[in-house]
């Protein structure tokens, strides 16, 4: 079995696999890691190996805490990768990207992919079927959006994402929520409609957590997958490990 640990900039997941297959998954809190990580060392005692993705902060102490427990991977760049990294600052290339990445490779090995995860960013990342990362996007997200239109003006409200009853907002709050909300689906169809004309056969993944909010809303096909960060870090720990 293996334990799945992604830091991200809000919250910790937790995933815990067997077979590749996924059997449990939960959110906590970051001071909560080492508190969840021993909850599920009693209920799954096959558990022996651990990959960490941080792209928050996990302190020293906590990585080494779980090293005394269970055989641990940090995922990092310089971890050898099923695909040709092109990118050219690797070293600075996001490890929930590169998680993100490898699940295209192993679900969709061949074939044009462009992953867009919707999270505190937008990223947009495109593995060709010559199985090369070239790189994508990185924008702003549905939450961070919201809040840089209260952050940086005196009068305007701060929202909770909610889909906007028209485009034409007949209200501030109708016209924040059309504004971003419309903003991004419109960029989200815009680029996948730039990628559909420049790459045949294009498979496209959205997850991420407004991956369910956007994807009802979206015009272009997509495959909506929540676990595909998570189930990438395991494809990588799994690569790793029959090497």
């Amino acid at each position: 079995m293996n334990l799945i640990i992604d830091v991200g900039n809000s919250f910790v997941k937790l995933a815990v696999f067997e077979n590749g297959i996924l059997k449990c998954k939960e959110s906590i809190a970051l001071n909560l890691v080492l508190e969840g990580v021993n909850s599920l060392k009693k209920e799954y005692p096959s558990i022996r190996k651990v990959i960490i993705s941080s792209v928050g902060k996990l302190n020293e102490a906590a990585i080494k805490a779980i090293s005394d427990s269970f055989d641990v991977m940090v995922l990092n760049s310089s971890i050898t990768l099923p695909f040709k990294n092109l990118y050219t600052t690797p070293e600075t290339l996001g490890v929930d990207r590169i998680a993100l990445v490898c699940a295209s490779v192993e679900q969709f090995s061949n074939n044009n992919v462009l992953i867009i995860d919707a999270g505190t960013c937008i990223t947009y990342d495109f593995i060709t079927t010559k199985n090369e990362y070239l790189g994508g996007a990185i924008s702003p997200g549905l939450g961070m959006r919201y809040k840089s239109l209260n952050n940086l003006t005196a009068n305007l409200p701060l929202l909770k994402s909610e889909i906007p009853e028209s485009i034409i907002g007949n209200s501030t709050n109708g016209a924040i929520h059309s504004g971003v909300v419309h903003g991004i689906l419109k960029e989200i169809d815009g680029i996948i409609e730039v990628y559909n004309r420049k790459y045949s056969d294009l498979t496209v993944i959205l997850t991420g957590g407004d991956a369910n909010f956007l994807s009802k809303q979206l015009k272009s096909s997509i495959f909506a997958n929540s676990n595909f960060l998570l189930e990438g870090l395991n494809y990588i720990l799994q690569f790793n490990s029959s090497e």
